[in-house]
This record gives C-alpha cells, structure tokens and sequence, in this order.
C-alpha cells in the first residue's frame, strides 16, 4: 500500500492534484474539502495512479503489432491507453488509423485485451459492426470467449452488437 499525504492548500478553488514522490502520493486539495470529500479523492487519485502503475507493464503497440501479423490485421498508426472511456472497452478511428484502449482493460486477462485489440484492428478495415466485420474478429480463437467476459463485466450490451454468426468448421 502508497504511503497518502494530503496537502491542504487555500490558494486551491476547485482542482485536485496528485503527484508521486518516490513512494508517497502526494494528493493536493482545496482546503474547503470536507473529510468526505477529501477521502473520495485521496481514493480516487491512489485508484489512477495504481491503474497508470499497472498498465506500464503492457506494450500496447507490440502486443498490437504482433496480434496484426498474426491474424493478418492492419498495424494501426498509433495505440494508446486513455482513461476516459467508461462506457467502451476500445475505440477505433480508421481514418488516421488511432487505437485507444480502455485503461481498465489493464487489470483484466491478457486474452481479453487481446480481443479488444482485435477488435479495433478489424475496424481498420471494416467501420461498422457487420457480417465482414465479425469474418476479421473471428480470426480471434478465443473472440466468444472474451466477448462473454467483457459482457457479463456490463459494459457491452449484447444488444448493442449483434453476435457473429458461427464460423464453419467450429
């Protein structure tokens, strides 16, 4: 567990600021905060910088580049993680070829990483959410399984995205 120090300050209105310093987060708050406010955020800037933490570990535009070579996929121009994705697991822009993927995907199997990344790769080529598309994510052998993981985790709505149909000789 990070050792927490808050720093209280009067010259602060409304940001809230955290910063390592070699094992201590400092966390920086206006002193108007009540102690409730005050631990939701001291919670919240120790819950980033643990998932920033995790995530330094995974090579996005390796794992993307190997996962293109061998499901014959587009190498995208640029991956990278965001944090601001609470609805979607990962994005695509096929017009200059950007991945962003979900940080929480950092703490999840490396499979289902792999398939989110699959998944924004076929968007390279294919934009929508058709029978084409599913023929590239297919490729994925564990597609089914990821996608029934990262729906029972309630961000993907089954509904949204009609399933694949099954692939011949499976």
């Amino acid at each position: 567990m990070m050792k927490v120090e808050v720093v209280r300050s009067w010259r602060r209105r409304k940001t809230v600021q955290a910063r390592q310093v070699g094992d201590v987060l400092q966390v920086s708050v206006p002193a108007t905060l009540t102690r409730s406010e005050e631990e939701m955020w001291v919670s919240e800037m120790l819950r980033r910088v643990q998932l920033r933490q995790s995530r330094g570990d995974i090579d996005l535009a390796q794992r993307a580049q190997m996962l293109s070579a061998k499901f014959a996929l587009a190498s995208p121009n640029e991956i990278r993680w965001v944090d601001n994705q609470r609805f979607r697991w990962g994005s695509c822009t096929p017009g200059d070829g950007t991945i962003r993927i979900s940080s929480r995907l950092a703490k999840e199997p490396s499979w289902v990483l792999d398939y989110v990344i699959v998944h924004e790769l076929a968007h390279l080529h294919v934009r929508g959410h058709g029978q084409a598309f599913w023929d590239l994510v297919g490729r994925y052998p564990l597609m089914e399984r990821a996608r029934g993981f990262l729906i029972a985790r309630g961000v993907d709505d089954p509904e949204e995205m009609p399933a694949p149909a099954p692939v011949e000789g499976k």
